[in-house]
């Protein structure tokens, strides 16, 4: 340690993910109270997710799930939770690490997380072939494609609306850590 600077920033990350962490366990043990929901995104290029392979093929980057009336088996772990949820009318079973959170937001009491996760050198690899460019920055800059589910019936026109706001959130945000963002990202526009 010595020598070293502390960084505060990962340390706050840190804090915030054990307060999803702990928001879940709640949810597990208690339910849901009143009209609380989540809305939790991640990178599902990061090690450790285990999501069914047609969803990754379907978001092979980021995806956002709802946890509000239906799902099942919320197990929250410390470092990663797992949780069934309906795709096409069958239930999947997701395993999710914290450490792959981007995201997450409880919009009835309008509050919201957003955390730095660096893609994964195949994802940027991807990114880089599908753009033409042949080399990927390291920090992942230009490489943040943003995908939608919600609790597994996608919609697409909301997916994308909900995509495009999350784009919205992300570009406005600082790159420091953990940091609470506005909910507008995650709200479905009236039209």
């Amino acid at each position: 340690m010595a020598g070293k600077l502390l960084d505060y920033n990962l340390l706050v990350e840190n804090a915030l993910r054990g307060a999803v962490r702990e928001a879940l366990k709640r949810a597990a043990e208690f339910g849901l109270p009143g009209n609380h929901h989540f809305y939790i995104t991640f990178r599902t290029d990061q090690p450790g997710v285990d999501i069914p392979a047609f969803l990754h093929e379907r978001y092979p980057d980021e995806m956002t799930i709802v946890l509000q009336h239906q799902f099942w088996g919320l197990e929250p772990g410390e470092d990663k939770f797992q949780v069934t949820l309906s795709f096409n009318k069958a239930p999947e079973r997701l395993v999710i690490p914290y450490a792959a959170l981007t995201a997450f937001a409880d919009p009835s009491v309008q509050f919201g997380l957003q955390f730095r996760v660096q893609p994964s050198a195949e994802a940027l690899a991807r990114n880089a072939a599908q753009s033409g460019n042949q080399n990927p920055s390291a920090d992942g800059a230009g490489a943040d494609v943003t995908q939608s589910a919600e609790a597994g019936e996608a919609k697409t026109a909301d997916a994308r609306s909900a995509d495009a706001r999350a784009a919205d959130a992300k570009s406005d945000a600082k790159p420091a850590g953990g940091e609470v963002v506005a909910l507008d990202a995650f709200r479905k526009k009236k039209t």
